[in-house]
């Protein structure tokens, strides 16, 4: 009996014990470690071929601006990153082309403020904004089925042939053309310059100028014409004086 009553007092008093001890035990237990902020330079780096986007986004500054709104919007964040053969395809000189704004609006027209997983861009509303997007729509359309998704920026268009990361808050996808929108595909090398034009002809030199074997126009006094009047008046003149003489 005395057996009995210490098993019941012993399951009894377990859970108890567990109330009181668990706790302690929990607190005890390292609490694991926050995740760290996304990179989105890190993430392109690690994947080797896309030198000129990671460029274009520190020059420019995007870098940080997207690294700022990455870890802080509710939204997340979705980018399609041109690789290095996708800007060597480009028109020659057309990249240095952009000015300082215009590369900033390049950049950010490769990135929308939302995250979107490769199966959600099926199922937007084109077209989807960018960030470049301000008063006009710089947007981007999707089309595709299954696991294909095309994106196009109006001017060109490209599969999405990689995804980098789709985790949120950022998602990052391959394309192997520069998403060139309308705006900037107007862009073009400066024209050589104009050939500097003739001297202007001064006043009267439009006057014709007779050449050096051209021969003079006959004076009616002093050339051949009055050289055979004064001849004939000569003769004349002794003619008359003979007859007055005769006479």
């Amino acid at each position: 009996m005395a057996a009995a009553s210490a098993s019941h007092i012993l399951l009894t008093l377990a859970p108890l014990v567990l109330l009181l001890v668990l706790p302690q035990i929990q607190a005890q237990a390292p609490a694991p470690a926050p995740a760290g902020p996304v990179n989105l330079t890190g993430i392109l780096d690690k994947n080797g071929q896309f030198t000129t986007f990671i460029k274009l986004l520190i020059s420019t500054q995007v870098a940080n601006q997207i690294q700022s709104q990455i870890n802080s919007s509710s939204e997340g964040m979705t980018v399609f990153a041109p690789t290095d053969n996708a800007f060597n395809n480009l028109e020659k000189g057309l990249l240095n082309n952009l000015d300082n704004q215009k590369q900033v609006q390049l950049v950010l027209y490769h990135v929308t403020s939302k995250f979107y997983r490769q199966s959600d861009l099926l199922l937007v509303s084109n077209p989807v904004r960018t960030l470049a997007s301000g008063q006009d729509v710089w947007g981007l359309n999707f089309t595709g089925q299954g696991n294909q998704v095309n994106v196009s920026s109006g001017v060109v268009e490209t599969p999405i042939n990689s995804v980098l990361r789709q985790n949120f808050p950022l998602a990052v996808y391959q394309v192997d053309k520069v998403l060139l929108p309308e705006e900037l595909s107007a862009a073009k090398s400066p024209s050589a310059a104009p050939a500097p034009e003739g001297k202007k002809p001064t006043e009267g030199s439009n006057k014709k100028v007779p050449a050096a074997s051209e021969p003079a126009p006959a004076d009616d006094k002093t050339g051949a014409g009055g050289r055979l009047n004064a001849g004939l008046g000569f003769v004349v003149g002794l003619a008359l004086l003979c007859m007055g003489v005769l006479s």
